[in-house]
């Protein structure tokens, strides 16, 4: 299957998201709006100072009388033109004044009460001057995010201010869309979790990598293990998963060990993808799993075992199919100008791994599908079709997960 036929099928497997739940501000991080964001209140909800300094009514000079009107005071309208109260940052402002005079423009004689405007600058309490009006951010009823937009913290569509916007804006919950659960199983009886290579065996780099990747996708990983090249722990593994998506490394080709071709399909599931035309990771597949007895369909993403090939399996697959399980919106490609030429691959589209120069792409060494190295460094990968990308050219740059 072509690479982008793929990543197609990978978004409309889905069908509709998952439902929508209620979240806390604090829970909301990482979830997709289900409702535009409307605004409870104006805001600010009163005319506030925007300077520390004092609240006057009419020209100056001023007769000061009172005390300073604080943040979270109830303020004591002025008296008549020729008036003022010293004001903090963000106070209410009293009825009856005008404007706000700067602490550093007043002089303030303590002997008469006096106050004297002497600032150079024009206009310095002209009406209205460092005022921040009722409604000047927005108006009650108004929107101010439309759904689909992602809470997150990486800030991909927007930035955890959301958040805070939220709470400026009346808001204690927020309506969103469940997250996937995603369980993701490392199979390989060579793989060690812990000290130096040895005896054949390696170190597992999936397991510490994938995880994180696979949230910053929208997903919710409930588990990560090791699993062995064993068919019926394989079985097991698969058919026991609670996962919304179940996610697998390694035994994606036709190995003497690679059994999770076997297992699909004595479990009946449906293979919606097998084998994509794109270079590293082409023995990655996609099947749906037969539905739960609740009535839930599961996912299963079959990823390579090899590092460089599992991560574009991840942005092949798993990332479309989880951000729009989760309610997420495309996000509009990224076209990038190559500072070099990018090599491609004589039939396959490649996924490469590109550092940027500016608003150029330029592509990193170790890019082979059992490297890291070169990944460590990706500020992207760039998707290169059959032949390669002369230098001057643009090609497509998808963001690196987890970046």
């Amino acid at each position: 299957m072509a690479w982008e036929q793929a990543r197609r099928t990978a978004r409309d497997c889905v069908g509709q998201p998952l439902p929508v739940v209620t979240r806390s501000l604090a829970d909301a991080l990482g979830h997709a709006l289900a409702e535009p964001l409307t605004a409870l209140t104006d805001l600010p909800p009163f005319d506030t100072s925007a300077m520390d300094g004092w609240a006057v009514a009419g020209p100056g000079p001023w007769l000061v009388d009172g005390a300073a009107v604080l943040a979270g005071d109830r303020s004591v309208p002025l008296g008549d033109h020729g008036t003022a109260v010293p004001i903090a940052t963000g106070a209410r402002l009293p009825k009856g004044a005008t404007a706000v005079l700067r602490r550093e423009h007043g002089e303030f004689d303590a002997g008469s009460g006096t106050l004297h405007d002497r600032s150079t600058g024009p206009g310095s309490v002209a009406p209205g001057r460092d005022i921040r009006p009722r409604g000047q951010e927005c108006r009650a009823g108004e929107a101010l995010i439309p759904a689909g937009i992602t809470v997150t913290p990486a800030g991909i569509t927007v930035t955890p201010a959301v958040l805070g916007l939220a709470a400026a804006a009346g808001y204690d919950r927020l309506a969103v869309r469940c997250r996937p659960t995603v369980e993701l199983l490392v199979l390989g009886d060579e793989l060690m979790e812990s000290g130096l290579p040895r005896h054949g065996r390696v170190r597992d780099a999936l397991g510490p990598m994938l995880p994180p990747w696979l949230r910053s996708c929208g997903a919710d990983v409930i588990s990560s293990r090791l699993v062995a090249d064993d068919l019926g722990s394989l079985r097991e593994a698969v058919h026991n998963s609670a996962a919304d998506v179940v996610v697998t490394t390694g035994s994606t080709a036709a190995g003497p060990v690679d059994f999770l071709h076997a297992v699909l399909e004595e479990a009946g599931a449906r293979l919606l993808v097998d084998s994509v035309a794109v270079r590293p990771g082409h023995p990655m597949l996609l099947a749906e799993l037969p539905p739960t007895p609740d009535g839930r369909t599961r996912r299963l993403v079959g990823l390579p075992g090899n590092p460089l090939a599992a991560v574009a399996g991840t942005v092949t697959l798993a990332a479309p199919l989880l951000r729009h399980l989760g309610g997420h919106p495309d996000t509009e490609p990224c076209r990038m100008r190559a500072a070099t030429e990018l090599p491609g691959h004589p039939r396959d589209t490649r996924l490469l791994p590109v550092r940027r120069t500016d608003r150029e792409v330029a592509p990193l060494p170790f890019d082979g599908p059992a490297m890291l190295r070169g990944l460590a460094f990706a500020e992207g990968l760039a998707v290169v079709p059959p032949g390669g990308v002369p230098a001057g050219a643009t090609a497509e740059v998808l963001e690196v997960p987890g970046r």
